[in-house]
């Protein structure tokens, strides 16, 4: 098994830049040595942090990724106490993963680790939250709010 590892290319391997910086600055903080920092490598783009969007009072969203061939879209979501996401349908699967916080829909309650999941066709009438919650959310770009 290790010959094969031995033969992949190495960048397959290695962690991209800024993943391999920050690795640095926090060994150098439990350390308290300096940090390592790595080389840029030719050709590898700079990785930042997408920024949190309000989308609409109390819904922020952070986008992760954008399939546009496929209309998908991965997203976190987070909602304030009291906020309500609009009734909608989706034009395509639905994967909803609660990361913490609860959050209703429609009749069912989830907690911080659940999942649900949205068939194409079917819709959402109620969807809010008393607490706050945040979860990933991974959907189509083409659904329709009612």
């Amino acid at each position: 098994m290790v010959d094969r590892f031995v033969a992949w290319p190495t960048d397959v391997l290695r962690p991209t830049t800024s993943l391999q910086a920050r690795l640095a600055l926090r060994i150098a903080e439990e350390t308290g040595k300096e940090p390592v920092l790595p080389p840029a490598r030719q050709g590898e783009q700079a990785w930042s942090e997408p920024a949190w969007e309000q989308v609409a009072p109390g819904i922020e969203c952070k986008l992760l990724a954008t399939d546009t061939e496929r209309h998908r879209v991965s997203m976190l979501v987070r909602l304030a106490p009291g906020a309500r996401y609009p009734a909608h349908t989706h034009a395509g699967v639905e994967e909803l993963h609660l990361l913490d916080g609860e959050l209703w829909i429609d009749e069912r309650k989830l907690f911080p680790g659940d999942y649900n999941y949205g068939a194409p066709g079917a819709g959402d009438d109620r969807v809010w939250s008393e607490t706050g919650c945040t979860c990933l959310l991974t959907t189509s770009t083409k659904d329709t709010l009612r």
